[in-house]
């Protein structure tokens, strides 16, 4: 696992042999995150943790969860888009930049939520007010339990249940900045066993620049039955979204007429993506004894997307002539995914110590089906069909070895299963005959076998400080856009191609956490060593897998309640993402910031009549993507303060929220040309927004 994940594990155990013993009366037990809603049966010992309540979202003045996320220290946001629901948005765990989506793993209720595609989870598809809160774990253990591609981390959204009341409800609404609307609306009921909730919402906006448009609609329902000796659940969520895109923009006149300098143009007036997505899972947890759980949960999702791509530059002259613009390429791709995933959650004794044992069976399979015409409704110039089976077998066991100490290891093994096909047509090609090499991939049928390890431990040294540490080997495979996009054509050097090599992590971690009075901290440090990384290079137009990379890091983050009114936090993070080998050795990866760091205020001004939050956030310069060679200009560092003022009185509440409120011009993702230096299209973000949101209880 190299030299430097070997010293940071003998860091650990130095620390833990040289630490004082106390005794059980003297000891505090630090708030682990509570899982047990979540259908987890288990946090993971040793790994550097935070949560986000329900009210810390209702607090916030960001009005999407990628931009609350943003609030928890190390997590990096990548805007693209810019608009308030977090359509697009990428949330980066440990320095991952443009293939951040596909190397942190969400679950929902502690199910994988992971699309089979470069998409990822799309945060704007859970409505705000169904979280209960959002369980982020940091670093690749979290593959043991829930499989790949948590190699950045884990981030768990847990859902609300109805509470224990005949019938609740709220409505609320808001207005904002570039025409943004929303509405919001949650019911519940309880009665005996049962209890049912459905969560909707609704949000329109025309966007910051020229063909930004959103429309957007989702919905989530959930059925719950609670007896003694067992209970279920029924969960359907569904969403539809309509998303125009205007694309980068270019800082010269080069190619485009359009620049940076009119940030709220669009260089791409006609191109457009929608999605619909449905999801339904169920699940029960019957008691086998008194220290014995099973747990089974199944589920079915859908996801549908059409996207249009147009060419705006007309042979023979190749100018830039929106009004004359010809599609180019549409996207008609279906998914489904079908899961199993039965598990027994077991408290149990062994050699006089207790255990706690999480172990299971995950069952996944995906079919992905792409139409790729050149206009909806037109013959199909290429047809991709990729199906990936995964079936894994895992056990996470926990003994508290000592009362002031605890140590966790486990293991999965996984077999994956790919079969994929490119049909081709030639005769509705327009660029037939244009290739270097052989457009149709040759199709592809393998198998592999893929591991993951997990060893941890927290020892509490007293009352008031706990030591934890792990070490971790974790994987990530190839997704179903990766693996169409391994190959380009038209170049020599990279033929079409289904094929990619599995991605493999070794992880090491040593931290502590701390609780003075009002004052908490958590600071750890971890070294990642990575093979096969798999990255877009845009100057190609292909993904490949990069020579060795590796991540160092040191993550700090603290609250202090300075009274019963006014509670402070405040986090900074050091990343480092370098190429390890090859021609790019020592180089930083594109699009990651070494420096990060996020405060916040929260002040009860009048009890809940008034209220104030405000929230800074910090990313220091970064390298553009596709350039690994780290020779073209940097993203300049960016600071933005958001603030908002609310209040609540009986069962009607409001708020009034600035988004940057200083008007920071800013943009968070930038593609450096290949050729040409000094050359680059950006994302340019909103300046100075706002918003105003009201609503009732009842």
């Amino acid at each position: 696992m190299g030299t430097k994940l070997c010293v940071t594990a003998v860091a650990l155990a130095m620390a833990v042999l040289l630490a004082r013993p106390t005794s059980a009366q003297d000891l505090l037990q630090l708030p682990p995150i509570d899982v047990t809603s979540s259908r987890l049966g288990g946090s993971i010992t040793g790994a550097s943790t935070s949560v986000i309540t329900a009210e810390d979202i209702e607090h916030s003045p960001a009005q999407s969860l990628p931009d609350i996320l943003s609030q928890a220290t190390s997590v990096q946001v990548t805007h693209l888009l810019g608009g308030p629901t977090g359509t697009d948005d990428m949330v980066d765990l440990r320095g991952f930049g443009a293939f951040a989506q596909s190397n942190v793993l969400i679950l929902v209720n502690g199910r994988r939520f992971q699309d089979f595609d470069l998409q990822g989870f799309d945060f704007s598809s859970i409505p705000l007010n169904s979280i209960e809160r959002v369980e982020i774990t940091r670093g690749n253990s979290g593959t043991v339990l829930y499989g790949d591609g948590a190699i950045g981390g884990v981030i768990n959204i847990v859902t609300k249940t109805a509470p224990s009341s005949p019938l609740t409800g709220r409505v609320e609404g808001a207005v904002g900045s570039y025409g943004f609307q929303e509405g919001r609306m949650s019911a519940s009921r309880s009665s005996g066993p049962w209890s049912t909730s459905v969560y909707g919402n609704v949000a329109t906006s025309s966007g910051y620049r020229q063909n930004s448009e959103l429309r957007q609609q989702n919905v989530i329902g959930n059925l719950n039955y609670k007896g003694l000796e067992w209970s279920g659940y029924l969960n359907i969520a569904a969403d539809s979204q309509r998303q125009n895109l205007p694309a980068g923009l270019p800082n010269l006149p080069l190619v485009y007429p359009i620049t940076l300098d009119n940030p709220r143009a669009s260089v791409t007036p006609f191109d457009w993506a929608h999605k619909q997505d449905f999801n339904i899972t169920t699940g029960f947890t019957r008691s086998l004894g008194s220290d014995v759980d099973l747990i089974v949960d199944g589920g079915v999702r859908r996801k549908f997307q059409q996207s249009l791509f147009y060419n705006y530059f007309n042979n023979p002259s190749f100018s830039f002539d929106p009004s004359t613009a010809v599609p180019g390429n549409y996207v008609n791709t279906v998914m489904t995914t079908s899961s199993l995933t039965p598990r027994l959650d077991a408290h149990h004794q062994m050699f006089g110590v207790p255990n706690h044992l999480l172990t299971g069976i995950d069952f996944y399979n995906t079919q992905y089906d792409s139409d790729r015409p050149q206009a909806p409704g037109g013959e199909d110039i290429h047809r991709y069909s990729i199906q990936q089976t995964t079936v894994a077998i895992y056990a996470m066991n926990t003994a508290s070895v000592m009362p002031n100490m605890d140590i966790s290891f486990g293991g999965r093994l996984q077999r994956n299963m790919v079969k994929g096909q490119d049909n081709y047509d030639a005769s509705v090609d327009p660029n037939a005959g244009f290739y270097a090499t052989n457009p149709q991939a040759p199709p592809v049928d393998m198998g592999e076998w893929q591991y993951a390890a997990h060893l941890g431990a927290e020892y509490r040294v007293n009352s008031a400080f706990t030591l934890f540490g792990r070490a971790a080997r974790a994987f990530r495979l190839p997704n179903a856009d990766e693996r169409v996009g391994s190959g380009n054509p038209f170049g020599f050097t990279a033929p079409a191609s289904l094929d990619l090599k599995t991605q493999t992590s070794y992880d090491g971690e040593a931290g502590f956490r701390a609780k003075w009075g009002r004052f908490n901290i958590e600071s750890s440090a971890y070294v990642m060593e990575l093979n096969n990384e798999i990255h877009f290079i845009p100057a190609l137009f292909v993904d490949v897998n990069l020579d060795p990379t590796q991540r160092l890091g040191w993550e700090n983050s603290a609250t202090y309640q300075l009274t019963d009114d006014v509670r402070l936090r405040g986090g900074f993070a050091y990343t480092q993402a370098t190429f390890r080998a090859g021609p790019f050795a020592g180089n930083d990866i594109p699009l990651v910031s070494r420096w990060s760091g996020n405060a916040g205020l929260s002040w009860d001004i009048w009890k809940k009549l008034l209220v104030l939050d405000v929230t800074g956030r910090f990313v220091g310069e970064r390298h553009m993507d596709n350039d690994q060679a780290n020779t073209q200009p940097l993203i300049p560092a960016t600071a933005t303060v958001d603030v908002k003022i609310g209040g609540q009185y009986d069962r009607f509440f409001w708020s009034a929220a600035v988004l940057n409120l200083f008007n920071a011009s800013y943009f968070d993702y930038a593609i450096a040309s290949a050729f040409t230096p000094g050359y680059f299209t950006a994302y340019p973000q909103p300046g100075r927004t706002f918003m105003l949101r009201g609503g009732a209880t009842f």
